[in-house]
């Protein structure tokens, strides 16, 4: 078992495909994760995408889109070793807050303009026609 695990999980009001587009840049990744270098293992599209990590921690890191309700819920893996005297608890920390800060930039993003309990502006405009 990895020594540094993170599991993290945030609703986002988009279709997968628009979340995984937001996502796809590693110029993003770079920013996100500055002291990481991302080798894509598995680009699964609407799905997400998982990668093998290495630089300041060891591992695989996954991003895994769920479809729910009108969007999807992005779950956020990291299972890693690290790679210098930095005790775990606090790279633990680092990790998480680093994938709750990808995942709310993201939400903010795609969520732009939407008031709590209105309805994702691609549910209005695909039911416009019905």
């Amino acid at each position: 078992m990895s020594s540094i695990q993170v599991a993290d999980q945030t609703f986002v009001a988009a279709p997968g495909e628009q979340v995984a587009l937001a996502f796809a840049s590693p110029e993003r990744w770079r920013r996100w994760w500055p002291d990481l270098n991302l080798t894509v293992t598995e680009d699964r599209g609407a799905k997400g995408i998982r990668w093998a990590v290495r630089g300041g921690v060891v591992g695989t890191m996954e991003l895994w889109l769920e479809p729910a309700l009108d969007g999807v819920i992005v779950h956020y893996f990291l299972h890693a070793e690290s790679t210098g005297d930095i005790e775990s608890a606090v790279l633990q920390h680092r990790r998480r807050v680093a994938g709750r800060a990808m995942t709310f930039e993201l939400k903010g993003e795609l969520e732009a303009g939407r008031s709590a309990g209105e309805a994702p502006q691609h549910t209005v405009s695909s039911s416009a026609g019905d």
